[in-house]
């Protein structure tokens, strides 16, 4: 297939004469003299704008064969969500000190990964370790297909290293858990408020004036599935109360869309045992440097790399596995 032929299979699977008439159609409501009278509404529609633009731009200037990769890559992200921001969690798991210092890198690579995207963070919930580290916290990640892209990362992450922690200077392995979900705009999952268990806390990491000082932070637990979601990163407990009930209906929401699985265990990331035989990747620091995804059998030799942000490579092989899945 030639780089036109394929261009012009991109501007019908990315649908880009739809995304045309959606244009028109929000510049003539822009055009109304009420438009900015609703500020939530306007600015939702100016980054939809902007993002149909952007799509438009990039299919117009794509004319050599990595340009294109991009954009068929982009055309894999069809699924329901792929579009919308994400919320990205972190779980140490067992071996204290050093679980807890993984965990901490990880979100520090998916951070240097937004950053570099020019996507913004925002700290959503922060439970820190003793000594170092964290034992859990969630990211907002907020920019075009962020969670279509996140999603593959989510599950348990191996690390083997000399532990700067050990005086004997003995190799270690650590685990932690990763999930990702997306922010939905809107949710209609059912919530019976009897099968929920709230827990208010003193929030731990950056915040307000009542950082510390009342217990604003608040943690909910759906008690039929496990499935929890916290909060403490707003000003007051009705604040984190209210964003982490809309993070715990959208876990749910995502949950019922894929019920066709036999169990809820199959769906929730915490359930997965963070151990030995469950990772999706493992990264070696010595006594060689080599990260590897299981699913993909992608892997880089630049281990610091990877952990710097740079992990467009497992991204774009994971999409191109699930295509293959489809």
């Amino acid at each position: 297939m030639t780089n036109d032929e394929r261009k012009l299979k991109l501007y019908e699977i990315l649908g880009l004469a739809d995304r045309e008439t959606r244009i028109g159609a929000i510049e003539a409501e822009m055009a109304e003299a009420s438009f900015w009278a609703d500020q939530q509404r306007a600015t939702e529609r100016s980054k939809e704008l902007a993002g149909h633009k952007q799509m438009i731009q990039e299919w117009e200037q794509a004319e050599d064969e990595h340009a294109l990769r991009k954009l068929e890559l982009k055309a894999v992200l069809s699924d329901e969500y792929d579009e919308s921001n994400a919320v990205i969690s972190f779980h140490a798991g067992a071996g204290g000190t050093e679980a807890q210092d993984w965990a901490s890198m990880l979100r520090r690579m998916v951070e240097r990964w937004a950053e570099k995207r020019g996507f913004s963070v925002e700290m959503v919930d922060e439970s820190r370790g003793e000594e170092v580290g964290i034992k859990s916290a969630a990211l907002k990640i907020t920019g075009p297909y962020a969670y279509g892209y996140l999603k593959s990362e989510a599950g348990v992450h191996r690390l083997v290293r000399i532990s700067p922690y050990d005086a004997d200077k003995a190799r270690h392995t650590s685990f932690a858990l990763i999930e990702v979900i997306p922010e939905l705009k809107e949710v209609n999952a059912e919530i019976n408020e009897d099968e929920l268990r709230i827990d208010f806390y003193r929030a731990g990491g950056h915040g307000g004036q009542n950082v510390n000082k009342v217990e604003s932070a608040v943690r909910i637990t759906h008690l039929p599935t496990g499935v929890v979601a916290s909060c403490q990163n707003e000003r007051s407990q009705v604040q984190n109360k209210e964003s982490a009930m809309k993070m715990l209906t959208a876990k749910l929401a995502i949950l019922t869309k894929k019920a066709h699985l036999e169990k809820v265990s199959e769906l929730k990331g915490s359930h997965v045992k963070v151990e030995w035989g469950s990772q999706i990747r493992s990264y070696v620091l010595q006594p060689y440097q080599l990260v590897k995804d299981v699913r993909t059998g992608h892997e880089e030799s630049d281990a610091m790399g990877v952990l710097d942000g740079d992990i467009d490579g497992f991204i774009e092989a994971y999409l191109e596995w699930q295509a293959t899945k489809a």
